[in-house]
């Protein structure tokens, strides 16, 4: 077997690849390569590989096998199974914790959008109301989310929905069609409208853009960071949720997130702002640098999205300081890494 372990050949894991696809285009459920899909077939756990995008899954081979075993085994020993198995998910700990046959996790924007309130649990009490969930505070990805996971379903062994806190959602079920149907269900109670925002000043952009070399969004939904005050006081306050540690290489939070006047832009955007992935225009909209990874575009679109649902009096949790560093920028250094231990896993497989 070569090293796309026959993965879209096995019908066995169809139904993980179709619903992959189908969450993974929808921005609204996952942003880049973002979220994760798991199977648990014999002594296998089939799990995303770092890297790779939801989206590609009906036409690339996005999943690798790692021993299921052996991962709990790494559980328990208190060692990450990514050390095992570099080319897996983060999550991977996680998705072997959890008992159900079909696991999935997506950073779906309105269920962001209300995990990153600090009332959030007393909240979603009443919106998950007859749901089999619990509220998992924030912490770092990888083998700490897992054990706090693990705490929760000794607690609770019936959970089948997790909201995690400044993150995202976990779903559980027997079958891919029950965590469809489950992820639906959630999705219908935990829609917020996103607030309108004035559009943007096209003329403005385009013509600083052109003098920069720079790009204007695909997305005109962006522009609402840079139009909408409310928008713009949230970005203010911090970081909401770890996926915008992606953008922190150029700058500080603080500093990449707030709004440049355009006076001040125009004077000075060349040797202040040129190493920025984009800036947003205090009242005009946003530009992004042509350097600017197809990644993090699809960051700003999600953040877009999310920031839109969280109204102006909304008690707000933001990382810490010590969250970011210890959670975020190592989970952004490994979602940008690539499977490379690929031909390994296929032929443990097959000597299986």
């Amino acid at each position: 077997m070569n090293r796309n372990f026959a993965a879209n050949r096995d019908p066995a894991l169809s139904p993980l690849l179709a619903l992959s696809a189908q969450v993974g285009s929808d921005p609204l459920f996952t942003q880049g390569s973002t979220g994760n899909a798991s199977i648990k077939l014999d002594r296998f756990l089939w799990i995303k590989a770092s890297g790779r995008w939801m989206a590609d899954a009906a036409h690339e081979d996005i999943l690798v096998p790692v021993e299921l075993d052996e991962v709990r085994k790494c559980v328990k020993e208190n060692v990450d199974p990514t050390e095992r198995y570099p080319c897996a998910s983060i999550e991977t700990a996680m998705h072997a914790v959890i008992p159900h046959r079909v696991v999935l996790h997506v950073h779906c924007v309105n269920t962001i959008a209300w995990a990153v309130r600090q009332d959030a649990p007393v909240q979603l009490e009443h919106a998950l109301h007859g749901l089999r969930w619990q509220w998992i505070p924030y912490v770092p990805s990888g083998l700490t989310l897992a054990r706090e996971i693990q705490r929760a379903l000794s607690i609770s062994a019936s959970t089948d929905v997790l909201i995690l806190g400044n993150h995202g959602l976990v779903l559980g079920g027997d079958d891919c069609r029950a965590v469809e149907n489950l992820l639906s269900d959630v999705q219908r109670r935990l829609t917020i409208c996103p607030r309108p925002a004035r559009p943007a000043d096209y003329a403005v952009l385009t013509e600083l853009a052109d003098r920069l070399s720079w790009d204007l969004p695909d997305d005109d939904q962006v522009h609402v960071l840079g139009t909408d005050a409310v928008s713009r006081a949230v970005l203010s306050g911090g970081l909401l949720y770890p996926c915008q540690a992606i953008f922190l290489r150029s700058s500080a939070p603080a500093a990449l997130f707030r709004p440049v006047p355009y006076a001040d832009c125009r004077r000075r955007v060349e040797r202040r702002y040129c190493t920025r992935p984009f800036l947003v225009i205090e009242d005009r909209g946003m530009i992004l640098n042509k350097t600017t990874t197809s990644a993090q575009r699809a960051m700003v679109s999600g953040l877009a999205q999310v920031v839109q649902r969280i109204g102006a009096s909304t008690p707000i949790r933001y990382l810490t300081e010590a969250e970011i560093p210890n959670g975020s920028s190592a989970m952004a250094y490994r979602d940008r890494q690539m499977p490379v231990m690929a031909a390994a896993f296929d032929d443990k497989r097959g000597r299986g």
